[in-house]
């Protein structure tokens, strides 16, 4: 029988009743004998939370989601939510460094080599150590595995590295037990610890039956703890989407809150047991699934009064761009975005990428300079009501695309995409060059010609507009427009130097002031807007019929705003007014600035809003910056945080010493053979334990399952079995195929 938080105490249902009780961390649920579990239809209600402190406090809670048996509080998952204030933790210590929120932000990644070739990993700990990091994970599988820890230890001390090592355990609680002798922290996976691994079958239980299977798990962790607590080592309760137990996904689904019991039920072992050295993390390879999880999570930490730190990460992320584009958008959207610290939560962090350990570094510790500088400006807005967002689910806002309008003589319903937009800045001198223009814009071209493709950018931002006698650069302007291609001008410089059926960009303060009465009746108009302005400024968006979209533009060097917060005190003022203006999240970056910066900062700024629905597309201004690369990384944006696919979908994992074939090699391989596949997701797995329970996600799995020899996978199910290694990328196009799936590359002109 499962235990229910004290923030849910008080409530009644035809089958279960909720006492009062004091000072405790759950009540427990009583039910009728015999009654199978089913999900309880709950309801929004005002409750008393117990508390240590004197008083009563009535908390309103409401379902995590539809349907969801989680309650949690009222948009109550952070500490502030028109500013940066960091959530405070407790201080848990793994060896000599100290995580929480009175601490820096700590980075760590997770060794490749076989654990049993010790000297191969006492190199790479020591690699990863000198590149800065704060701690080291360690796969430890087996007893032969937990005997080199020993070793490991002793090398690294005897060569003065004094980093904490991290024992990753599935599957084995006695290793685990051994290991905690030796190494500083032991990360558990709630969906296997304890329970079998998943055969994704639904399963029913009495009351009974389920409270035998919590008193299992804690037969088998107590152990764990309790050596734990003797020895001064740490615990991190690391759940994983993908390798929820059939119990867990049973009850809970395949869900943000399924993952947030499953860690709960071993965090209330902790408890019972008075060990408190342990942190959780919710992690998964969706990034919307990821930030869903963690924000229900502290939610429920805040009912409870619970203050454990918080370990990040987005896994499977991938490599490359891909890889830390999904992580900034994930770790970013509750860590920090661009300059600022956005959810305030988050104490440690790990950017798994298909790349060598040392690599993960430095976006970590890009991302963990960020949160930590915005810690210390706690930059917001101006405080506001907060009453649409949807903090616990993805509910896209989606503002009203373009229509066309009687008279209209060009098409001006492509110029936004339905599920998500890019638009890019061009310059006059790439109107000189049309056909490179249009190339870069990816268009297809036929005979010269363009035409949208299905990754072609949607609109185009134009400073300065071409000479009234530039013929030709006018000319590629009219290709465009005829395609349906935005064109986004100035209105000084369309009044100077019209173009025909261009869309004219205005501030609030040209609007306000009637400056587009100046244009020809019908013109289509684009409103930059900041979102911090004072609502009497915004009002004048309600007296305008012409607007096509707004760009939000809030400079990333301004020193005390928001932009995320700024952006969301401005949806809620378009939501209370009932206007559904498109919104573009336009980001300007300074001369010089990295490319690993930028996307970063563009996943943690505007990726941070579209995992909430916020949003209609992205436009990224960088002086010197490659333009394939702006589009590249816009395009990647939009598909991290689930909205417009453009390209095949990957799940790949960092690898780690249970990897059965060379990871990076097989990824670039596949990865070069099928990236031409929309809408296609492929997860490449190096062993079982990161196999068909993480791959949750992906369409089509190639899975290590002996050494030399790979699994294929649909979905979960596996259908083919120990293919040769040299033979099976061609097996896995060969079962796309078969599955209908595949479509033969694009060839070039």
């Amino acid at each position: 029988m499962p235990s229910l938080m004290t923030g849910m105490t008080g409530l009644r249902t035809s089958d279960c009743t909720f006492g009062f009780v004091k000072n405790v961390d759950f009540a427990r649920i009583a039910c009728a004998p015999g009654r199978q579990r089913m999900k309880p239809q709950r309801r929004i209600a005002s409750v008393i939370r117990n508390s240590s402190k004197s008083g009563s406090e009535i908390v309103e809670l409401e379902p995590a989601s539809e349907g969801s048996p989680l309650l949690v509080p009222r948009q109550k998952y952070c500490e502030s939510l028109y500013k940066t204030v960091r959530r405070k933790t407790r201080t848990v210590m793994v060896g000599n460094v100290a995580l929480g929120s009175e601490h820096p932000i700590r980075v760590q990644t997770m060794t490749t080599s076989d654990t049993k070739d010790v000297d191969k990993t006492v190199e790479e700990v020591m690699r990863i150590a000198d590149r800065g990091a704060d701690l080291v994970r360690i796969t430890v599988q087996g007893r032969k595995e937990a005997d080199s820890c020993f070793e490991i230890k002793n090398k690294l001390v005897q060569k003065n590295y004094d980093i904490p090592l991290v024992a990753d355990i599935h599957f084995a609680p006695a290793v685990a037990l051994k290991v905690a002798e030796c190494f500083d922290k032991i990360r558990v996976n709630p969906g296997n610890f304890a329970d079998r691994r998943a055969q994704f079958e639904q399963l029913e239980y009495t009351n009974e039956e389920y409270q035998k299977e919590l008193e299992h798990i804690e037969k088998v962790f107590t152990p764990l703890v309790e050596k734990c607590k003797k020895y001064g080592r740490a615990i991190r309760i690391g759940t994983n989407h993908g390798s929820l137990s059939d119990r867990i996904m049973s009850y809970y689904g395949d869900s943000p809150s399924g993952m947030v019991e499953s860690a709960f039920e071993f965090a209330r072992i902790c408890r019972k047991l008075d060990f408190h050295n342990f942190v959780f993390s919710m992690k998964a390879s969706n990034p919307v699934i990821m930030v869903q999880a963690y924000r229900l999570l502290v939610a429920e930490m805040y009912a409870l009064g619970w203050d454990y730190p918080l370990h990040l990460g987005v896994t499977e992320a991938g490599e490359g761009e891909d890889g830390r584009m999904k992580s900034a958008i994930g770790i970013g959207t509750l860590l920090q975005c661009g300059v600022v610290q956005q959810d305030g939560l988050g104490d440690t962090i790990r950017v798994s990428l298909t790349e060598p350990p040392e690599k993960e570094i430095d976006p970590c510790k890009r991302l963990a300079n960020l949160g930590m500088q915005a810690s210390n400006l706690q930059k917001g807005t101006a405080p506001f009501e907060e009453k649409h967002r949807r903090y616990w689910d993805f509910q896209r806002r989606t503002g009203q695309l373009p229509v066309q309008k009687e008279g209209e003589e060009v098409d001006y319903r492509g110029v936004l995409h339905r599920d998500g937009s890019v638009l890019m800045p061009v310059s006059l001198d790439m109107l000189k060059t049309p056909e490179l223009l249009y190339k870069s814009l990816a268009a297809k071209l036929v005979v010269g010609m363009p035409f949208k493709d299905l990754a072609t950018v949607d609109s185009i931002l134009l400073r300065e507009l071409p000479p009234l006698e530039d013929v030709e650069s006018r000319l590629a302007l009219k290709r465009l427009i005829d395609i349906s291609m935005g064109i986004i001008v100035p209105l000084s410089e369309q009044l100077a130097k019209p173009l025909l059926n261009a869309i004219v960009l205005l501030n609030l303060n040209e609007l306000s002031t009637g400056a587009h009465k100046l244009l020809p009746k019908g013109t289509r108009l684009a409103v930059t807007v900041r979102g911090d302005e004072p609502y009497g400024e915004l009002d004048v968006l309600k007296n305008v019929d012409d607007i096509t979209m707004l760009l939000h533009d809030l400079p990333l060097v301004e020193e005390k705003f928001s932009r995320v917060h700024a952006a969301r005190r401005l949806f809620e003022y378009l939501e209370e007014n009932s206007l559904n203006f498109p919104v573009i999240h336009h980001i300007q970056f300074l001369k010089g600035i990295h490319r690993d910066d930028l996307v970063i900062t563009a996943g943690s700024n505007a990726g941070s809003l579209l995992v909430d629905g916020l949003g209609d597309g992205i436009l990224l201004e960088a002086p010197e910056q490659d333009f394939e690369f702006l589009r590249d990384t816009s395009f990647n944006l939009l598909q991290g945080c689930r909205m417009r696919n453009t390209k095949t979908e990957y799940v790949s994992c960092p690898s780690c010493g249970r990897t059965l074939f060379d990871l990076q090699d097989i990824s670039a391989e596949i990865r070069s053979k099928t990236s031409h596949l929309p809408g296609v997701s492929i997860a490449i797995m190096g062993c079982i334990v990161n196999g068909p329970g993480e791959m949750a996600d992906a369409d089509f799995g190639y899975v290590g399952g002996t050494p030399g020899k790979i699994d294929l996978y649909v979905g979960k199910t596996v259908l083919k079995r120990g293919i040769q290694m040299e033979h099976a990328t061609d097996a896995l196009i060969q079962l796309i195929k078969d599955h209908g799936r595949w479509v033969d590359p694009p060839t070039e002109e």
